[in-house]
């Protein structure tokens, strides 16, 4: 007869096995389970790494708050992950155009031996960060395949944003006055930008609430979400 066991437990068994393994290294472990897809501590500090990266800082000037921070937005690509499968590869040049984008944010990585420092200064390669960018790339794109079809943005929705919004900051700002005519295109893709924002808020809050998340005491503090 096959022994059955709680999934709550199941997961904390996971969580807790990690032991200092061959050469004193530490065995990677389970710190979330969405809908029984495991994120790792190692998957977790990737993300840190990656993030300290397009942020130009160290990856162990995080807060406790921020790490949290970064753990959901993990939480939540999975989430989309389950919804919009990738079926083709994000195109190779908006990749590339991705990562000279990041290196343009690091002085040091000018040359190609600076970049290289400054990878392995965060604990990546260039590989994994064309990786995960690819994946970002590919994510977004099936994101706004699904909302913004939905996003209208009428001439009025323009005319109260440039009177309400643009022009008194230019006036606080110092700024000449623009004519909505030159502005018109900009604030629709802006506004239209805002929308799609707010729908994959919503959208995330919606399968989290339908969605079984757990994570591990040590990650946040709390068991279950």
């Amino acid at each position: 007869m096959k022994l059955g066991i709680d999934s709550g437990l199941a997961f904390l068994l996971c969580a807790v096995l990690a032991v200092p393994g061959f050469g004193g290294e530490i065995v990677d472990r389970v710190v979330a389970n969405v809908n029984g897809n495991v994120v790792l501590q190692s998957d977790w500090e990737q993300e840190l790494a990656f993030e300290a990266l397009l942020n130009a800082r160290p990856a162990d000037s995080f807060t406790t708050a921020e790490r949290k921070a970064a753990l959901d937005r993990l939480i939540d690509r999975e989430l989309l992950r389950e919804q919009v499968r990738p079926s083709e590869a994000a195109p190779g040049d908006q990749v590339a155009a991705r990562v000279a984008e990041v290196r343009k944010l690091h002085p040091a990585a000018a040359t190609a031996e600076g970049w290289r420092t400054v990878l392995e200064r965060q604990g990546l390669t260039e590989g994994a960060l064309e990786k995960r960018l690819g994946e970002e790339i590919q994510l977004m794109r099936l994101v706004e395949a699904r909302l913004r079809p939905s996003i209208q943005i009428d001439q009025h929705a323009v005319e109260t944003y440039y009177h309400d919004e643009l022009l008194p900051q230019l006036k606080r700002n110092g700024g000449r006055e623009v004519a909505l005519p030159e502005v018109f295109g900009h604030i629709k893709d802006l506004l239209a930008e805002q929308r799609l924002n707010q729908l994959l808020s919503g959208w995330l809050a919606s399968l989290r609430s339908a969605s079984h998340i757990q994570t591990s005491p040590s990650s946040t503090g709390d068991q279950n979400r």
